[in-house]
C-alpha cells in the first residue's frame, strides 16, 4: 500500500513538471519564434535577447510548479478518494488566476529592481492578462484531468481487488467442501476396520492422523508442489491398502523434472478416491490405478472401468470441485476421457507461470 501511494505521488509530480515545462515553452512561443526572425524581433519585441526569453520561460515554469503545488495543497487534486466538486474547480480557477497575475507582477518587480533579464516590449506586457487567464485554465483543467485519471485507476484497482476477493472466497468454499467429504469417507472405512480387525484399525488411525494433518496444513495454501502432494498421497494409499490389501494396486511413474510443479492441494487424492468409489475392487476384479506424468507437463490418473454391481450415489463434489478450483486458481481446465479406461488429466503449473 505504501509503495502504491509513493508511486502515485511520483507520477503526480512528474505529470505536473511535464505540463509546467510544456506550457512555459508554448506560452512564450511567439517570442521564441521572433528570436529567429530579425524583422519581427525589431518590430514586435525590440531589443529582445535570448536570455530574456529564457528567463521568462524559466520563471513561468517555476510559477506553474508553484501553482500546481498550491492547488494540490488546497484542493487535494492528487487524492483520488477526495470528491472534487464544481465549487472547488471554480475556486481553484479563481485562486490560480489571481496568483498567476501576482507572480507576473513579482517578476516585473524583480526585473526593474535587480535588473534581471526580461522582455520589456509593450506587446509582451499587453499579453500578460490573457496569458494569466490561459495559465489558470490550463492549471485547473490539468489538475482535474489528473484527478479523474487517478480516480479511474482507483476504481479499476478496487474492482480488481473485489474480483480477487470474490475468487478467494469461492476457492475457500470449494476447499472447505473437501475436508468433511474426505473425513466422512475415512470414518466409514474406519468403522468397517473396527468391526473386522482392531489392530488394523489402530494403524489406520495413526496414518489417518497424518493425512488429516496434511489436509489442515494445505488449507493455508492455494497450491502445493507435486512432491508434497505425492508424499501425502503415499500416506493415503497406505490407508486404502489396509482396507483393500492386494486387490488395489498403484502404478506411480512421475518424472523428477516435475516435482516442484504446482497443483491444488488434495487434487490427486480426490481422483484416487473417485476411482475407488466408482469401481469394483475384489479378488475377482482387482483394480490398478496409474499415476503418470507426460512430456507436456500433465499428470494423468487412470484406471480400468469396473462398474460395481450396486450403483453408489455420489455427492458430485470430487471432480466438479477439482475442475472449479483449476479454473479459479489457474484459469485452466482438466481433461476427462472415458473409453476402456477412465482417465483424468490435470495440468501441472510452473511457479513462474503462477507468478505472472
Amino acid at each position: 500500500m505504501y509503495d502504491s501511494q509513493s508511486n502515485k505521488k511520483d507520477k503526480y509530480i512528474l505529470s505536473t513538471v511535464i505540463i509546467s515545462l510544456a506550457v512555459a515553452v508554448l506560452i512564450h512561443f511567439p517570442e521564441s519564434v521572433s528570436l529567429f526572425d530579425r524583422f519581427e524581433s525589431h518590430s514586435l519585441f525590440p531589443g529582445m535577447k535570448f536570455i530574456d526569453v529564457a528567463n521568462e520561460i524559466l520563471f513561468t515554469f517555476l510559477s506553474l510548479l508553484l501553482l500546481f503545488a498550491i492547488n494540490t495543497r488546497l484542493f487535494h487534486f492528487n487524492q483520488a478518494s477526495i470528491k472534487i466538486t464544481g465549487t472547488k474547480i471554480l475556486l481553484s480557477f479563481i485562486v490560480t488566476w489571481i496568483l498567476s497575475n501576482l507572480s507576473g507582477q513579482f517578476f516585473v518587480f524583480l526585473h526593474r529592481t535587480f535588473d534581471i533579464p526580461a522582455i520589456d516590449a509593450m506587446v509582451h506586457h499587453y499579453l500578460h492578462p490573457l496569458r494569466d487567464f490561459i495559465v489558470a485554465c490550463l492549471v485547473t483543467s490539468s489538475c482535474c484531468i489528473i484527478h479523474l485519471i487517478f480516480k479511474q485507476q482507483l476504481v479499476l484497482i478496487e474492482n480488481e481487488q473485489l474480483q480477487a476477493e470474490n475468487l478467494r472466497n469461492q476457492y475457500e468454499v470449494l476447499k472447505n467442501q473437501l475436508n468433511p467429504h474426505m473425513l466422512f469417507n475415512s470414518l466409514n472405512t474406519l468403522r468397517s476396520l473396527v468391526r473386522e480387525n482392531q489392530d488394523k484399525a489402530q494403524d489406520y488411525i495413526q496414518e489417518l492422523s497424518r493425512v488429516l494433518r496434511y489436509t489442515l496444513q494445505s488449507n493455508e495454501s492455494q497450491c502445493v508442489s507435486l512432491r508434497e502432494e505425492i508424499e501425502f498421497v503415499s500416506a493415503y494409499i497406505f490407508l486404502l491398502k489396509m482396507r483393500f490389501e492386494n486387490n488395489l494396486q498403484f502404478d506411480i511413474q512421475i518424472s523428477n523434472a516435475y516435482e516442484e510443479y504446482l497443483l491444488p492441494p488434495m487434487a490427486v487424492q480426490v481422483l484416487i478416491e473417485n476411482a475407488v468409489k466408482h469401481n469394483e475392487i475384489s479378488d475377482r476384479k482387482p483394480l490398478t490405478i496409474h499415476i503418470t506424468t507426460d512430456d507436456n507437463g500433465n499428470l494423468s490418473i487412470s484406471n480400468d472401468i469396473q462398474p460395481k454391481w450396486t450403483a453408489t450415489s455420489g455427492t458430485g463434489i470430487g471432480l466438479a470441485n477439482l475442475a472449479k478450483r483449476y479454473r479459479l486458481l489457474f484459469k485452466r481446465d482438466i481433461q476427462i476421457t472415458e473409453d476402456r479406461e477412465f482417465t483424468v488429466c490435470i495440468p501441472l503449473i510452473e511457479k513462474s507461470q503462477l507468478e505472472q
